[in-house]
């Protein structure tokens, strides 16, 4: 890149302070420089971020002040880019309406708000009736997020529920839709912000949060009466497991699903018995996942039993759910991944993923007849949205491209007619037949074919010269579809390619694709986003050192783990809310993730193979005396999941360690966690941030980027 000129005086980074800590596990002797950038007070700084350390904010302030200095003169670049994206947004945009009973619920925008009006309608239409105002709730908060919102039974109240702190404990309030007040008794502190009602309307569930900031217990809430008199009717034991609630397909019991990531047990709650205790349908065996949903005297199971890898639908009576009783009704298909489904009177919606592309199978429980929806695009998201009602034929679908904004549809199950309900707009403007959405195959090191969607202007000439922006993730075996995203056009129309690479620890390619990337295989996700690099790189769309990397959370670890193991490849890499300190993370089993996250990574405390598997490859125990592209780490201080310290020591000691490239740059959002900012107009702000990085990386800002040489 550029120098700057002989005058022009660079902004000073900080330097950590070393504080060495030593620590011997499994006869391996580790020395962690930074690990006092960790508030030993990390439980009370979610509740109440303003007790951190003084010594730790000034630090982290620093570095703010730093990035901001180095990034200074993109300022108006970014304004320019919050200016486009934000005029790609709907400003008065609101949800389809959803039919339940007597009306249908929906959400909308004012012009200029940050935050959704939670609304219902006659189901026939007629005065809009506004309960809950986002932008005048989170007057006075840095930070306001809504939880679940959702109405009784009887449509007479609304339990909702926000987290003003970014910390994710959220506050369940009680508002009555015909006085608009909140009750004054009805507030429950501390929740994971689900909420399930009783069929009376006059009790409802919640998930209570522990000190460490794990949802272990399910507790039973009477109107008009204090938190503290609540009935607590399920706890869990192990504190490797997580607990969350739901209502089930036909609304007629409380689901209490809980696991790793590994292995689930279900429990059922009777809805309409206000004391029922839950009732267990199969025990947890190692290894063995399912969902369900009710119809009648059945369940319906989604499951990975008897060696399904990617998932079967089984049959079992309700009376005697148990895993021997589990019968087969869509067997098992190697390379077909079952990925989830919806349960109606008369028909099951499932979603499959054949070779990283989504279709949903409509069956009629009557007859067994199927068919499929789906889409002609080489690379698409498509996705069920659910509702309300279970005695229905209405299916709502959602879907869109990386050059086709969202399209929801009402699709009927009988008839098979498609109702389009919303197009997304995009007010300032754009022609699906101005860009490309393609797909490549990269071979990865070991052959297996990484799936690679990618997005460009059609007018790009493919002579490798264009700069491109890499996504990807891949953990939890979570999906990373080619869907629409407004805000990446203001890159596409600069001349960048924009990718996702579909990679191994995801299961675009199915669970089997997600093992593959897991534990002892995890060094398959970061050579398979190497290889998607080099595969772009070969098919001209752009060359080493024109990419630029991007990942957040386990993605932002994959950055990490790039930058040590393939940085040549990239001209900088921003890595949001990154899971960069594995090892010392997956060592403190206080820490509210550590164990329910064993299974994916592995238990470095118990295991010494799970130790050095873990040590081989954390980004912040690889961190080398060698040149590093630029980086842009973004943290958030009240983050419960990737805590804000990790992203801080790996940035101190990146500093500290390489020998040239860079520069690194750390930015930490002071009021807000795993999410970034709240508010859709402000969160564009951070977007711009990233791509304003990324823009001057590839030296397309205005001016030119510094150098540690």
């Amino acid at each position: 890149m550029n120098r700057p000129a002989a005058s022009a005086v660079p902004p000073t980074a900080p330097i950590a302070a070393r504080r060495p800590h030593s620590f011997t596990t499994h006869g391996i002797t580790l020395t962690d420089d930074y690990a006092w950038l960790k508030d030993p007070n990390w439980q009370e700084v979610l509740r109440d971020p303003s007790v951190l350390d003084p010594d730790i904010r000034a630090y982290l302030e620093a570095e703010n002040a730093y990035t901001e200095a180095l990034l200074g003169h993109t300022g108006d670049l970014q304004r320019k880019l919050v200016a486009e994206m934000r005029g790609r947004i709907k400003e008065d945009d609101s949800s389809v309406p959803a039919p339940d009973g007597p009306f249908s619920y929906f959400r909308k925008f004012r012009d200029g708000g940050q935050h959704a009006l939670h609304c219902r309608m006659p189901r026939d239409g007629g005065e809009v009736q506004v309960l809950l105002d986002g932008d005048q709730l989170a007057a006075g908060h840095d930070y306001f997020r809504f939880g679940e919102v959702r109405h009784s039974l009887d449509h007479a109240l609304c339990a909702w529920a926000a987290d003003t702190k970014g910390s994710e404990y959220f506050t369940v309030r009680i508002r009555s839709w015909a006085t608009g007040e909140d009750s004054a008794i009805d507030v429950i502190e501390e929740t994971d912000g689900g909420v399930v009602w009783s069929a009376d309307s006059q009790a409802f569930f919640y998930v209570k949060l522990d000190d460490n900031h794990r949802p272990m217990q399910v507790w039973r809430h009477r109107l008009g009466t204090p938190q503290a008199e609540d009935t607590l009717v399920y706890e869990e034991k192990d504190t490797g497991w997580f607990t969350h609630i739901h209502e089930s397909s036909s609304g007629r019991f409380c689901v209490i699903a809980g696991g790793d990531h590994e292995t689930s047990e279900l429990w059922l709650i009777d809805l309409a018995d206000p004391n029922a205790k839950p009732r267990l349908v199969a025990a947890r065996e190692e290894g063995i996942q399912y969902s369900l949903g009710d119809r009648g005297d059945q369940l319906f199971i989604l499951t990975n039993a008897d060696d399904a890898i990617d998932f079967k639908i089984v049959l079992a009576p309700l009376d005697a759910p148990e895993r021997a009783n589990w019968r087969d009704l869509i067997p098992h298909r190697p390379g077909i991944y079952l990925d989830d489904f919806e349960l109606y009177a008369g028909h099951l919606a499932r979603l499959e993923r054949a070779n990283a592309l989504p279709s949903i199978l409509i069956r009629d429980l009557a007859t067994n007849e199927e068919h499929a929806i789906a889409f002609a695009e080489s690379a698409y998201s498509l996705d069920s949205l659910g509702g309300y009602e279970f005695e229905t034929t209405n299916l709502r679908i959602a879907y869109s491209s990386m050059t086709t904004p969202s399209e929801v549809y009402d699709y009927d199950m009988v008839t098979r007619q498609r109702v389009l309900r919303k197009r997304e707009e995009i007010p300032s403007g754009h022609d699906p037949a101005n860009y490309v959405t393609t797909r490549i195959m990269a071979l990865s090191h070991d052959g297996a074919e990484v799936p690679v969607s990618i997005l460009h202007r059609k007018d790009l000439k493919r002579d490798g010269r264009a700069p491109l922006l890499l996504y990807g993730y891949g953990s939890y075996g979570y999906e990373m579809d080619a869907a629409f995203s407004a805000s990446r056009l203001s890159l596409v129309d600069r001349g960048f390619v924009y990718a996702i690479a579909h990679i191994r620890g995801g299961a675009d390619k199915g669970w089997g694709w997600y093992l593959d990337g897991k534990r002892e295989k995890k060094i398959n996700t970061f050579e398979d986003f190497a290889a998607a690099a080099r595969a772009l790189i070969a098919n001209n769309y752009t060359a080493a050192k024109r990419i630029v990397g991007h990942g957040g959370s386990a993605g932002g670890m994959l950055m990490g783990a790039v930058a040590n193991r393939h940085g040549e490849l990239f001209a900088g890499l921003v890595a949001e809310v990154p899971f960069v300190d594995v090892l010392n993370t997956m060592l403190d089993d206080s820490l509210p993730l550590t164990p329910p996250e064993w299974p994916e990574w592995g238990n470095p405390i118990e295991s010494e193979a799970d130790f050095k598997t873990i040590l081989s490859y954390s980004p912040y125990d690889n961190v080398a005396a060698k040149d590093y592209p630029a980086i842009l780490a973004m943290g958030g201080l009240a983050d419960p999941r990737v805590t804000y310290w990790e992203p801080a020591k790996w940035v101190a000691r990146l500093r500290a360690t390489m020998t040239g490239g860079g520069p690194v740059l750390l930015r930490t959002n002071m009021g807000a966690g795993h999410g970034g900012a709240s508010g859709r107009f402000k969160r564009l702000d951070e977007v711009a941030i990233v791509y304003a990085f990324a823009l001057w990386a590839v030296g397309l800002a205005d001016a030119p980027r510094e150098t540690m040489a």
